[in-house]
């Protein structure tokens, strides 16, 4: 196989450096908000090391981002820095040392038979050295520096330009983000520019989050890109001079190319308009990292993340960008805080670890991540009390949800999560060869799950209480716990209709109001076999968005409030967002539980295909399954089913009957005469 020359760095390092960079975009007309969280930062002088063996002396062409040095067989006193370097026959040991303060030291090498590429090694100068970090498929050539990485753009147009006195009112369609373009300038002014997710945002220039202040001369330019990307629909541009003229307003598109390989259409054209919106949505925050929100917050939330890699495998099926954010995520040790200050937010992480290999069967990644999840766990079963509880101390966060819940004490969700966590762990250790450890992690897992049903089910309620403080048991009943209980599989049959018919089908229970954990919930509804109601509940609740006019989906909804209530939050009149990453839930919903797509071992090896019409008349689609594909069709009377990869299995019911038949791998179509 043909060797090819990439760029590479510490392992790590490059997303910490890049994560840094984007998370300090986050702006409040025009001043900085950076994240309320330690942000780490790359190591700024690190060697790396190529074992090497050459029949003949060997020119290699050098290029770090930063400065560098090479020497031969440690002889460190004999250094150069030469862009080409002839290395000598035989065999040899080859260091390069890069330092550099503002960017992540790196290096790009190429030469007959020596390349950089993975069987380098790296060290930050801590005597361990690792396989170094890099992204082979973008950063490929020497022009190619990581540090230089940028997303894509395209140009775009508004659907209406309005001239209102001595400015502009522009509205471009649907929500987007980019860079603002002003054509045809004439004259001189300082210009204002407020943007706005909607129409009342961008009118409103005392409240409006996103402003721009710029002063143009169009004898330096008839054309100027406003330099900072923003999230927007519609924008007022007000000039102070009144002979300022501009000729067109346009913006350039900022982007990450994904491929869309989830789609989806069925009977009811309301919820494939409700599925195109999830996916466009779901794209405009999956970026450089996969963000909350591209107005606000524009950071990497973990809980949020959780939620997004799983929409990710229904739809772009893009693994980079997974392993981006859970790697700036993790950020460095040592570990001093939860993530984004978090307590549950930390055990989502781990989670979300085991998910992704679930999906991919990337072991590599898993092993190069491995310690990182050891000293953060560590770090969480020391947070541990007596009965071997995790509670919210000295400053850690217990979040749950944007709900009236007191957190205090020993909160049975976020237990369950700790159970879910060590799980992972576990199963993470066995499959790198880490017997003993997985041994440990997953008895601490099994005592844990027994210790939760001793202490908070409630037999009478049918499920699991919301907490325990100070060893006294708290009546209420929350869907929480109940509805990750059902998803994490920890329930026999009987228990599972309980939670079902006591808990998450009450209606005297307390609901769930947030599209972040109305994920959660809907899903647990899909694991009872209640698409029909979790129809319902998208076509109300998503539907209800756009019958309002949405063009991405919102951080909340609520549809008793009226007009401009719907954009605060926060105490903050337009503080909510209107394209929140957790709005494209039903993305995951109807691959996973209509279309009925599921692994059922690493990478797709062997899945299922179970299809649920939920009510509607006919649905089809296609889900990626790795590298692979699958076509489903499903009507009342008939199942089709075409893959591009072995080991898929079609289950079907006739009543309380299943019947299960293999998918052909070679894109024959399987039908199934349901009726028959």
């Amino acid at each position: 196989m043909k060797k090819e020359a990439y760029w590479i760095w510490y392992p790590g390092d490059w997303e910490v450096w890049l994560h840094q960079h984007v998370s300090v975009k986050r702006e409040m007309r025009q001043v900085m908000f950076p994240p309320y969280w330690r942000m780490d930062y790359h190591y700024i002088s690190v060697q790396f090391i190529y074992e090497y063996e050459l029949d003949e002396p060997e020119e290699v062409f050098f290029k770090a981002d930063g400065d560098f040095s090479v020497y031969i067989d440690d002889l460190d006193n004999g250094r150069f820095n030469d862009e080409r370097i002839t290395l000598p026959a035989g065999k040899h040991i080859l260091r390069v040392s890069v330092y550099n303060n503002e960017r992540v030291p790196s290096i790009y090498a190429k030469g007959k038979t020596i390349f950089t590429n993975d069987e380098w090694k790296v060290s930050c100068y801590d005597n361990q050295w690792k396989k170094p970090g890099s992204w082979k498929e973008v950063f490929h050539s020497p022009e190619t520096i990581p540090s230089r990485y940028q997303l894509e753009t395209k140009l775009e147009q508004p659907i209406e330009i309005e001239k209102r006195g001595n400015g502009y009112f522009v509205d471009f369609g649907k929500e987007t983000f980019g860079f603002l373009q002003l054509i045809g300038i004439k004259g001189q002014s300082e210009i204002a520019v407020y943007y706005g997710e909607s129409k009342e945002e961008a009118e409103d220039f005392e409240h409006c989050i996103l402003v721009d202040h710029e002063k143009l001369d169009s004898s330096l330019g008839e054309s100027y890109t406003f330099p900072q990307s923003r999230a927007f629909r519609y924008v007022s541009i007000v000039p102070k001079e009144k002979d300022f003229h501009i000729g067109d307003v346009s913006m350039l598109y900022e982007y990450l190319p994904v491929s869309y390989r989830g789609k989806f259409r069925s009977s009811n054209e309301q919820l494939n308009q409700i599925w195109d919106t999830s996916v466009y949505t779901f794209h405009l925050n999956t970026r450089e990292f996969i963000f909350d929100g591209i107005k606000r917050d524009r950071w990497v939330w973990s809980g949020d993340s959780y939620q997004s890699f799983l929409m990710n495998y229904y739809s772009f099926f893009d693994q980079d960008v997974v392993k981006r954010t859970l790697i700036a995520l993790r950020g460095k040790d040592p570990v001093h805080a939860h993530i984004n200050t978090i307590l549950d937010y930390s055990l989502y992480w781990f989670i979300s670890m085991y998910d992704y290999y679930v999906h991919t069967a990337d072991k590599e990644f898993i092993e190069s991540q491995y310690d990182n999840m050891v000293s953060l766990m560590k770090f969480c079963l020391d947070r541990r009390n007596e009965k071997g509880m995790m509670e919210g101390i000295e400053a850690d966060w217990v979040f749950v949800d944007w709900a009236d819940i007191d957190n205090k004490g020993e909160v049975s969700t976020i237990q369950i999560l700790l159970y879910k966590s060590l799980d992972s762990l576990g199963k993470l250790a066995k499959i790198i060869g880490k017997e003993k450890e997985s041994e440990y992690y997953l008895e601490l897992a099994e005592e844990l799950q027994l210790r939760i049903k001793e202490y908070f089910w409630v037999e009478d309620k049918g499920g699991f209480v919301h907490r325990r403080l100070d060893g006294q048991l708290d009546e209420k009943v929350t869907k929480y716990p109940n509805m990750f209980a059902l998803l994490y599989d920890t329930l026999d049959d009987a228990d599972r209709l309980k939670v079902k018919k006591q808990v998450l089908l009450n209606d005297d229970v307390q609901k769930i109001t947030t599209p972040y954990m109305r994920f959660f919930e809907l899903a647990a509804l899909c694991e009872v076999n209640e698409q029909e109601k979790v129809l319902d509940e998208i076509l109300d609740y998503w539907g209800g968005m756009l019958d309002l006019g949405a063009t991405s989906f919102w951080e909340a909804y609520d549809p008793k409030q009226k007009d401009a209530e719907h954009y605060e939050m926060y105490g903050i009149p337009y503080g909510k967002s209107l394209c929140h990453a957790w709005g494209a839930s039903p993305i995951y919903l109807l691959g996973k539980y209509f279309l009925g797509v599921k692994p059922l071992s690493p990478g797709y090896e062997t899945f299922i295909v179970e299809p649920q019409l939920g009510g509607l008349e006919w649905m089809e689609g296609t889900m990626p399954v790795a590298d692979g594909e699958v076509e489903v069709y499903m009507d009342k009377q008939q199942i089709r089913v075409k893959a591009t990869k072995s080991g898929g299995i079609l289950r079907s019911y006739n009543g309380d009957v299943s019947y299960e038949k293999e998918i052909p791998a070679d894109g024959t179509e399987l039908l199934i005469d349901i009726e028959g």
